[in-house]
């Protein structure tokens, strides 16, 4: 049974018994054509994806799975000199970058008030977001070793790396600290909390998931990146643990020289970008477990 009402905008709109105007032929056609669409895109964003990963699983396992290269380093055929200064570096970068990004994205959040101040740091965030990695290396370079002529080491490279990183921080916190409700906020100064506090315990904690994605992105970034390892430390095939002194091995360094070997040492170079993949995916999954232990318990 159906019921015809008059609208003067839309002209007799038929409604059947339970209230709903039923579902046009046309209106199905194009849901199923936006459907088809839609698929069709994720199909083809999936497709180099999943190359690209089968590309470094089939030719990269192969030295992967030999224990000599996660205990030795590249003189004896291994690349444990590199995995430990990839995770120096960028544990540096991470230390100096992640408290910087989060407490900026909470000042031009909670304090800035569209100050000045808030509006000047908004562009700069803006202008280091689009910095190249070697535009960053070079700036390093030309202040730590030009005007102060200081050695090159791994925690210079550190140093880059936080330019690259502080911007993705500073952006993903950001915009994370925006979507939480503001009426938890106005229920925590109700009840005489104040600021800083409602910040650390309602705030932060609600939009943790969300900054340890962002976090994780801006680490997965600065991790592959061989700009700054190339101009800002010098290499070595043998284990250096001091990233304060010294020429320090990176994944990223020893690809580009393990490539300019030739196609001998191919292997090594799918290898170390294997390597890279599974450093990254173990960092990320990581850091989800504790967003998910620390995040607010709902009841």
């Amino acid at each position: 049974m159906t019921a015809t009402i008059d609208r003067p905008d839309l002209g007799p709109v038929k409604r059947d018994a339970s209230g709903f105007t039923p579902v046009t032929l046309g209106r199905k056609i194009t849901d199923n054509v936006a459907l088809i669409l839609v698929s069709a895109a994720l199909l083809i964003a999936l497709a180099p994806l999943v190359w690209l990963l089968f590309t470094l699983v089939s030719r990269g396992i192969g030295q992967i799975t030999s224990l000599d290269w996660w205990q030795y380093d590249e003189l004896h055929g291994g690349a444990f000199n590199a995995i430990i200064g990839t995770l120096q570096q960028t544990l540096l970068a991470a230390v100096i970058s992640i408290p910087l990004g989060i407490f900026v994205a909470i000042y031009l959040v909670e304090y800035g008030n569209r100050s000045p101040l808030a509006r000047f740091t908004t562009f700069m965030v803006d202008i280091l977001s689009g910095v190249p990695s070697i535009v960053a290396a070079l700036f390093v370079y030309a202040v730590w070793r030009t005007t102060l002529d200081l050695p090159r080491s791994g925690f210079v490279v550190a140093l880059a790396l936080v330019l690259l990183m502080v911007p993705i921080v500073v952006r993903s916190t950001e915009e994370m600290l925006k979507i939480v409700p503001q009426d938890l906020r106005e229920a925590s100064y109700a009840l005489g909390v104040p600021k800083w506090r409602t910040i650390i315990s309602i705030v932060l904690p609600t939009a943790l998931s969300g900054i340890i994605t962002g976090v994780m992105l801006a680490i997965a970034r600065v991790m592959g990146e061989s700009a700054p390892v190339l101009i800002l430390v010098g290499s070595t095939r043998a284990i250096n643990n001091n990233p304060f002194e010294g020429n320090q091995q990176s994944l990223p360094l020893m690809m580009v020289q393990q490539y300019n070997n030739g196609s001998d040492a191919f292997p090594q170079v799918w290898g170390a970008a294997l390597t890279l993949v599974i450093l990254v995916a173990i960092v990320y999954f990581g850091a989800k477990v504790v967003a998910k232990l620390f995040a607010p318990k709902t009841s």
